[in-house]
Formats: C-alpha cells, sequence, structure tokens
C-alpha cells in the first residue's frame, strides 16, 4: 500500500462538519485506510477573487492500492458529493481535497502533478503538514527550508481533532 497525503479545506456552512464528511468519504474508499488527520487550523482565503469567509484546512495521510489517477478520481467525486461547484478560479467552497503527495510517484500530467506544485508556497498546508510529519519531510519530500521561510504566520489553530 502506498502512503498519500491529502490536504483538505473548506470555506461555506459548516466548514468542521465539511472536513469531517470528507474524511469519512475518504474512509469509505476501496483498499484505503486514514491513517492520521492533522489538527484544524483556520485560515483567510488565499489569492482570491472576491470576499470570502476563513478556510478551515488540514491534511490526510491514507494508505491506499489505489493508483494516484484513481485517488485523484475519487477526491474529485467526494468534492461533487458534497455539493461543490467550481464557478470560477478560487471560488469559495464547501470541500476541496487537493492531493498532495503519492509515495514513489512524480507525476506532471495536464490534469495531475506530484508533487502538488504549490505545497511549498503555501503555509495553510506546510502547517498542518508538519503536524502528521513533525521532521518536514513527508512520504521523502522535504518541506524543512521552505516552512522556515513561509512561517506560520495567518495560519492560526482552530482544533485538535475531527
Amino acid at each position: 500500500m502506498a502512503e498519500v497525503v491529502l490536504a483538505l479545506g473548506s470555506n461555506l456552512l459548516d466548514r468542521e462538519k465539511n472536513l469531517k464528511t470528507a474524511i469519512e468519504f475518504l474512509s469509505r474508499l476501496p483498499n484505503t485506510t486514514v491513517e492520521g488527520v492533522s489538527s484544524i487550523y483556520a485560515t483567510k482565503p488565499f489569492l482570491v477573487p472576491d470576499e470570502q469567509n476563513d478556510y478551515l484546512n488540514c491534511c490526510a495521510k491514507i494508505k491506499t492500492d489505489l493508483s494516484a489517477e484513481t485517488v485523484l478520481g475519487c477526491c474529485l467525486g467526494i468534492e461533487s458529493a458534497m455539493g461543490r461547484i467550481r464557478t470560477y478560479k478560487n471560488a469559495t467552497r464547501i470541500i476541496d481535497i487537493d492531493l498532495l503527495l503519492y509515495e514513489g510517484v512524480t507525476i506532471n500530467m495536464d490534469h495531475l502533478v506530484l508533487p502538488h506544485p504549490r505545497i511549498k508556497e503555501r503555509a495553510f498546508v506546510m502547517v498542518p503538514l508538519s503536524d502528521l510529519y513533525p521532521t518536514k519531510i513527508a512520504v521523502g519530500f522535504d518541506f524543512t527550508e521552505e516552512f522556515k521561510k513561509v512561517g506560520t504566520s495567518g495560519v492560526l489553530f482552530y482544533s485538535a481533532n475531527l
């Protein structure tokens, strides 16, 4: 089974419940187990074109036999099942699930890039990621230096667990 890391975020309706529901959906995927979930953090919207509510963000670590492309498809399916509507880039969302890392896999395709190309730019990803990987090395992906550069400013602890 491969270790996979996902980032989750929500800024519509009951944000905490949305994260919990998404994790529950992930736990039901075939040949997949949720191995860990970070604390939840509140952040201001990042690079958005309009006024939006704050986000709740977390990261999840799963083990799966599913391929990276299948995991991506499942994440998109969960988003759709939960009511996500993609009206424009960086629109508000009931749930967003990003595939960050997939053990032993590097992909550069139009619809999927692994490792996720913007992990190291986003404190709202690296802070919860560091909960799951305190050494700052996740599935062979070292984010130590970038974590120091980006820092934790604007990423506020919200809750210890889902």
